[in-house]
């Protein structure tokens, strides 16, 4: 898959919620391969940002699938881990506000409220279960792709429209949007 294969607000399909994978399948596994392909593909169009994750749904695929980068730090590591039905058994910490941007929601990104800390159970790519901590930008990764899961945006979670939203410039710095301007305009939000 390519990066055209990624759907993109306002696309309805986004906001449906995926469904619980009840056996990993070799079906399964090519999904996976068809996420990887899409978020690489992605990536290698953008000099300045990494594909940090990416969910079933956002290749309009309603399967409870998510795969998440391996490596943040450093583009040359290309793996990702599968999470097949993740789920947050406890929420930890402090919450914090940060930026997020995401592959569906194009050239946009905003701060997020997020705990700092969660615990998460899921299948992994052979259907065995996991559990492990997640803290920090992983953290914040994982809980918007199961927010994926469930047909929502992280723009759903941004209350305050004031300085909420932003882009990236050539130099790969955030710089403030207009609200009316760019995100009403261009309907990124509705209801």
């Amino acid at each position: 898959m390519k990066k055209e294969d990624i759907i993109t607000l306002p696309c309805p399909r986004l906001r449906h919620k995926s469904a619980k994978v009840h056996v990993v399948t070799d079906e399964t596994k090519g999904l996976i391969d068809d996420m990887v392909s899409a978020a690489l593909d992605w990536e290698d169009s953008r000099p300045h940002e990494i594909s940090a994750a990416l969910a079933a749904v956002q290749i309009d695929r309603l399967d409870r699938v998510v795969i998440v980068r391996s490596d943040f730090d450093d583009k040359e590591v290309r793996d990702f881990t599968t999470l097949i039905n993740p789920e947050i058994v406890k929420y930890e910490g402090d919450i914090l506000d940060d930026y997020e941007g995401c592959l569906s929601v194009s050239n946009v990104y905003g701060k997020v409220p997020r705990f700092a800390k969660i615990r998460i159970k899921a299948l992994d790519k052979d259907g065995k279960e996991v559990r492990f901590k997640a803290e920090g930008f992983l953290a914040r990764v994982i809980q918007h792709e199961i927010d994926h899961t469930n047909g929502i945006v992280f723009i759903d979670h941004i209350r305050d429209l004031t300085d909420a939203f932003y882009t990236l410039d050539e130099k790969g710095e955030l710089q403030p949007l207009d609200y009316d301007q760019h995100i009403k305009t261009n309907s990124i939000l509705w209801d």
